[in-house]
């Protein structure tokens, strides 16, 4: 995978939302919240250039916050005023969650929007991360980073459904479980996207590298 292979499948993405409604039809994005209601909010999906391959980054938020508790997640947040664009949002959010500052960080594009049932549309904003770098988690809001290698998240076979009720009503959603690390809900769903994306002429019998760039 090249950097231009790579900013050519995250150009502009389609102006349809993916969201947590994907797997649940009849479930309106954020239980029918209008458009201009949802909350603002980017992402950065950094894929880590390691000399092994591609690794995807991640961190597990700690046990006490608001908004999803303890779930695996992507660094990033609401869009502040002064943000301007989901791109500068995912770095702002980057830097002030994991101490990753942006020097290290070159932007190749976005994925396809995405809904919770929670109220926010998020903006993935995709970037390649060239080490060596130092990361400084907030201890209140980060438990945990760790990197997850973009070729076990290529491969269809690790990309699971599962069920659990909400409300009264069973919930579909994607899993992606990765040794002690449950990766599901909106993170997956995102995951999932990169996959769509990354993965749609890759070759099958080069799938074992498919996260490396030459």
């Amino acid at each position: 995978m090249t950097r231009d292979w790579l900013m050519a499948r995250l150009g502009p993405p389609p102006d349809d939302c993916r969201g947590d409604h994907d797997l649940n039809p009849g479930w309106a994005p954020a239980d029918g919240v209008p458009e201009e209601s949802l909350t603002r909010a980017a992402v950065l999906a950094p894929l880590v250039d390691r000399p092994d391959g591609l690794t995807v980054l991640l961190t597990r938020r700690t046990d006490h916050l608001a908004h999803h508790p303890g779930q695996i997640s992507f660094p990033g947040g609401r869009l502040e005023p002064e943000d301007g664009t989901p791109e500068f949002a995912a770095l702002r959010e980057t830097e002030e969650e994991i101490g990753l500052h942006r020097r290290h960080i070159e932007i190749l594009g976005r994925l396809d929007p995405y809904v919770t049932r929670t109220g926010f549309h998020i903006t993935p904003v995709v970037a390649l991360v060239c080490p060596p770098f130092e990361l400084t988690p907030d201890p209140h809001e980060v438990a945990e980073i760790f990197e997850v290698p973009l070729a076990f998240l290529l491969d269809p076979a690790n990309h699971q459904r599962h069920s659990r009720i909400h409300n009264g009503k069973e919930r579909q959603f994607y899993a992606l479980p990765y040794g002690d690390y449950y990766i599901w809900g909106a993170t997956a769903g995102m995951l999932v996207n990169l996959y769509d994306r990354l993965s749609a002429d890759l070759p099958v019998s080069t799938s074992a590298k498919a996260g490396e760039l030459p």
